[in-house]
């Protein structure tokens, strides 16, 4: 603890007290939150160990697939365990710095994802609209940029928030009435003035989620406009191609905006109803986008039923 005056000090650790309010029923909660966890390992390890080995699946769709199931994967580790922690064994205390890597963490993979999301509408968008340039526009090289694209953004647009925790003023108390840091949750709890973490947040939201949806909305417009001039059957095939990805934008970007907004303007809003759908945005899209692809997606289904049948 380091002071400058009696009111000042920055704490060693922050206390996250989970879900104020349903204290009673936190254990049962970490049940199906644990089965949801175990099934984001399972099935984007699954997408992984079916899509990386196989250089006929080496294909922009299912190399986009693979970068989702890479940033779920780390995601879900950056938060799952801890929460199950708080709620199994009390064990709410976190460091400071350690708090301020996992809200890192969180956001930077969040804008990584969205960018991710970006790239695969993209790709939908030149397989239906202009299917003659799609492997001359998606190549390998190409994939690889928006890798590295996406890693720079989130990164890029998230090293402040650190450090703009960091020279805020904690006089009050180091309890965090959430399961996990998040940037304004951390910030609502100084005692100084978070303007500036306020309008970072919102400005990055507009440059980068708000951005992605619009492109996204874009090509989805683009795409039906074709799609409904082709024939009825390779519409039915250009919708199913589409499906899984409108599908894992919706549960992508729903709890996430929602969180957003109650953090921002919701104040009617009861606080464990928002802790409950920023838990909900950090489990379910990790544990249904690969049920979501493997479940529509004839590749991926056949490569199972290979694995299932040699075991």
């Amino acid at each position: 603890m380091s002071t400058q005056n009696k009111t000042f000090y920055r704490p060693e650790n922050f206390i996250l007290i989970g879900i104020p309010g349903l204290e009673v029923a936190e254990f049962w909660i970490s049940i199906p939150m644990c089965i949801m966890y175990i099934l984001t390992i399972v099935g984007n390890s699954a997408i992984l160990f079916i899509i990386m080995p196989q250089e006929t699946l080496h294909k922009p769709m299912y190399l986009f697939l693979s970068m989702l199931s890479i940033i779920d994967l780390v995601a879900s580790a950056t938060t799952t365990p801890k929460i199950l922690c708080i709620f199994w064994f009390n064990d709410n205390k976190i460091n400071f710095n350690a708090c301020l890597a996992q809200l890192f963490f969180i956001h930077s993979l969040s804008m990584m994802e969205s960018t991710v999301l970006l790239a695969m509408a993209f790709d939908r968008y030149i397989a239906i609209c202009h299917p003659l340039r799609y492997t001359t526009v998606l190549t390998n090289s190409t994939i690889v940029k928006i890798a590295i694209i996406a890693i720079i953004r989130g990164s890029f647009f998230m090293a402040p928030v650190p450090f703009l925790i960091r020279r805020l003023s904690y006089c009050r108390t180091n309890i965090i009435a959430h399961t996990y840091c998040e940037h304004m949750a951390v910030a609502k709890i100084a005692c100084t003035d978070t303007a500036i973490n306020r309008v970072y947040g919102l400005t990055v939201a507009l440059l980068v989620i708000a951005v992605d949806i619009i492109c996204i909305t874009v090509s989805y417009s683009a795409i039906v406009r074709t799609v409904f001039r082709l024939s009825s059957k390779a519409r039915q095939k250009a919708l199913g191609t589409c499906a899984p990805h409108i599908c894992v934008i919706l549960i992508s970007y729903v709890p996430a905006l929602f969180s957003f907004f109650a953090h921002r303007f919701g104040h009617n809003i009861p606080l464990h109803i928002h802790i409950i759908f920023a838990n909900l945005y950090i489990l379910i899209p990790p544990m249904c986008n690969p049920m979501i692809y493997g479940a529509r997606t004839k590749e991926i289904r056949k490569r199972v039923v290979v694995i299932l049948h040699r075991s």
